[in-house]
């Protein structure tokens, strides 16, 4: 018996899934690491803490492999996207601790940015948004504000980068293209990084990494890795891209929502590039080698990027202490019929798609004094909902593609917000057997360069549902939520 292991860089945890030829999990391993929150606005990780997490879950997992008589076929990585970080190339040291997604701290030059009219520049050739989301200013802020010093010892990358480099015992410094375009370097037209964008945000370009197709042999594992040395690592992804492949979203127009620390909506849109579009992000999806040693085939994506669902549970839980674990969430928010005019705007570090205001905050409107808990948890749940309706409206739009289906993942794709979600879109939602896609998704792109799969139909076919969700809720009243919740929108922004 053989496998593909998955190794899942998240943002609160990590985790590590071998799947079986039928995509299905065999073994896996969680391990939470550290938040650390130096300041209003800032977000980092140690990445020492995430490499000796993910030790920990490698090593759990090659144990049960061991048991099981399997044996591990490649290696695939999906991580976080936009964090960043940098390193000493010969000591192998984080040289500070990675900024983090979510990290705010560069909204000013972000905004400095935009007053240079630099937004045109940066829209034409990423498809992204002056925002701190991204990973460019975050890395500028390192070289200068940051103490770290450039030169020819220290590289950089986003996480994904950082675990081939650890793997590889420092043997392999790359990244794919998914991961390259959110970093505000990348031309995702050209497929290069772009020395006119590094000048701009004043990023040397020999930090950067080598970028390869998303599917392909990047190196094998050495003598220290738990899993075992020589392994192929043989399949790179960003996380949400790496879910539109797991979810086998293979046709231009197929759509996908992953819930979870935020919520990230991703339409495939083909092999051009399209040109960018108000309120979203266009996207490289993926890079796949070109047959018969044909140049790798780019396909695209439009992204809608909300950046709290998921932590807006974790807030209930750890900060209000409303509830004293997420899955207790559903069945205090099922107990009412309706958050009773609450809502919850969870703006904590700023919106996402289609706003795009880094200077948003949280808001809740409408506290009676018969607000319950139970209103508030339902108007936490309602926000996912919303938020995503938000980024599918426009989606749809600017494709000029109706969305007929919506395929939903991660792990607050709980049956009551996707109730929730089909009522608002007026569409089914449908949640897959295997509820990790973003995994499923790295283990099929290495799995594919190693002929474990054969082809993009082998993958399709392995796709089965677990759930689907019809609409229930009156239409009108479902339009009437919406439009509460975009007077509560409004009223949120700016506020910073």
């Amino acid at each position: 018996m053989s496998v593909v292991i998955a190794l899942d860089a998240g943002t609160t945890g990590v985790r590590v899934i071998a799947f079986d030829h039928a995509g299905l999990p065999v073994a896996s391993a969680y391990r939470e690491f550290p938040q650390h929150f130096p300041r209003p606005g800032w977000v980092e990780h140690d990445a020492e803490e995430i490499w000796s997490a993910f030790l920990e879950v490698m090593t759990e997992v090659a144990t049960e492999l061991d048991r099981l008589g399997e044996t591990i076929v490649a290696i695939g990585i999906t991580d976080q996207r936009e964090t960043i970080l940098v390193w000493d190339r010969t000591t192998h040291r984080p040289l500070h601790r990675a900024i983090v997604w979510q990290d705010r701290r560069t909204a000013d030059r972000c905004a400095q940015l935009l007053a240079d009219g630099a937004l045109e520049l940066v829209r034409s050739r990423t498809g992204l948004v002056l925002d701190p989301y991204f990973s460019g200013t975050k890395l500028h802020w390192l070289l200068t504000e940051g103490g770290v010093e450039p030169g020819s010892d220290v590289a950089a990358g986003t996480i994904d980068t950082w675990l081939l480099w650890k793997l590889t015992d420092g043997a392999v410094h790359a990244t794919d293209p998914s991961n390259a375009s959110r970093t505000m370097l990348f031309d995702i037209v050209d497929g290069t990084w772009s020395q006119e964008l590094c000048d701009l945000l004043g990023v040397p370009m020999e930090l950067l990494p080598e970028v390869r197709p998303s599917s392909g042999r990047f190196g094998v594992t050495a003598p220290n890795c738990p899993l075992g040395a020589g392994i192929p690592i043989s399949g790179v992804a960003g996380d949400q891209q790496a879910a539109l492949f797991g979810q086998a979203c293979f046709t231009p127009g197929m759509v996908k929502n992953t819930y979870g620390t935020g919520s990230f909506v991703l339409m495939n849109v083909g092999t051009d590039c399209p040109g960018p579009v108000d309120g979203l992000l266009t996207t490289i999806a993926w890079s796949l080698p070109g047959a018969g040693g044909a140049p790798p085939e780019t396909t695209y994506a439009y992204e809608g990027a909300i950046f709290v669902t998921g932590a807006a549970v974790q807030w209930l839980r750890d900060e209000l202490r409303i509830i004293g674990s997420a899955p207790e969430i559903a069945d205090l928010a099922a107990g009412v019929p309706d958050s009773d005019g609450v809502i919850l705007v969870p703006a904590f570090t700023g919106l996402g798609s289609p706003w795009w205001d880094p200077h948003a905050r949280g808001a809740m409107l409408g506290i009676t004094r018969g607000t319950t808990r139970a209103h508030v948890a339902r108007a936490t749940l309602d926000a996912m909902a919303l938020q995503t309706r938000d980024v599918v409206d426009v989606m749809s739009a600017s494709s000029g593609r109706p969305i007929m289906t919506l395929r939903a993942d991660g792990g607050a794709a709980t049956d009551l917000v996707l109730q929730l979600q089909a009522d608002q879109l007026g569409v089914e939602v449908r949640r897959p057997r295997v509820a990790e896609t973003t995994a499923l998704g790295a283990a099929y792109l290495a799995g594919l360069a190693e002929g474990f799969w054969r082809s993009l139909d082998d993958i399709s076919a392995n796709w089965a549902v677990d759930a689907t969700l019809q609409p229930a809720a009156d239409r009108g009243a479902a339009d009437a939520l919406h439009a509460q919740w975009l007077r509560a929108v409004d009223r949120s922004r700016d506020w910073a």
